[in-house]
């Protein structure tokens, strides 16, 4: 069996803003995409990985029985992704400008449901790849329910900025705050206006709602390589040792920008990302 030594965890440099570090030119293949497409309308390429839940459902028991803490399968993908952007550095890029730039902290963006599941918002959660499961899950569960009691202000004005503008004014407001907050790398939270505002990956479930399989776009506002979406665990025949067994499975698919990612590191991704599921402890 080929067995691939996990990739060296590389600790990306800090910035404050994009004049402060003097980003490489973009060069090869990500200068020929950068040229050929623009922002995610045309670039995006789709992947899909069957996993075993077993370990992951075993493990997320474990811990709600330790801690008192709800984890759920959502938490432990976003582990999982953090894990793959920290060992394969070359996700960790913003592009701005014809350059490219390593992001400070390793974020991961939750797409949630509030209200009752009646609306959906997100959480980013910095520097993921340095927290437990528990962790994230407490966070994004502190996060969520600020959201829920209108005590998040910065949600707050977001949202009413959602409310207020028309449409066409609405799509000029968001290509701005995207332009301000990761082509400057500017952080105004008084506009609503936060720096990588998404991140460097995003996660969703669609298995809340028994869902198997899906697939979700990139806006153009997200500047993020990747979004990942979570299918719900059903019993499945599988070929085990020769054999074929019922297991429990779901299906992770993730939709990439072709300008930041390629087939050769969606793959390295995917790799760090079964092994994490595989042995989550």
């Amino acid at each position: 069996m080929l067995k691939v030594a996990p990739a060296r965890r590389t600790r990306l440099p800090r910035s404050t803003s994009a004049g402060t570090t003097k980003g490489r030119r973009v060069r090869g293949w990500r200068k020929l995409a950068g040229a050929t497409w623009g922002p995610p309308v045309d670039p995006q390429f789709f992947g899909e990985m069957e996993i075993d839940a077993e370990a992951l459902m075993d493990f997320a028991r474990h811990e709600r029985e330790r801690t008192g803490v709800h984890v759920t399968m959502t938490h432990l993908v976003g582990r999982a992704v953090a894990r793959g952007l920290a060992e394969v550095p070359s996700l960790g890029m913003r592009l701005a400008h014809g350059r490219e730039y390593p992001r400070e902290s390793i974020d991961v963006f939750f797409i949630v449901a509030t209200g009752g599941g009646d609306e959906l918002t997100g959480v980013k959660i910095e520097g993921a790849d340095q927290l437990s499961a528990v962790e994230i899950a407490t966070a994004l569960q502190r996060r969520t329910s600020a959201i829920t009691a209108g005590a998040d202000q910065e949600f707050g004005r977001a949202k009413q900025m959602l409310t207020v503008l028309p449409p066409r004014v609405l799509r000029q407001a968001l290509r701005l705050s995207a332009w301000l907050s990761s082509d400057l790398h500017l952080d105004l939270p008084m506009l609503g206006v936060r720096r990588e505002a998404f991140g460097g990956a995003m996660v969703t479930s669609v298995g809340m709602w028994g869902i198997r399989q899906a697939y979700s776009p990139l806006a153009a506002y997200y500047r993020v390589p990747l979004l990942v979406c979570v299918g719900a665990v059903t019993p499945r025949p599988v070929a085990v040792a020769g054999r074929v067994v019922v297991r429990p499975m779901f299906t992770l698919t993730a939709t990439f920008d072709h300008r930041y990612v390629d087939g050769y590191h969606a793959a390295q991704f995917a790799e760090s990302v079964q092994r994490y599921c595989a042995h989550p402890d």
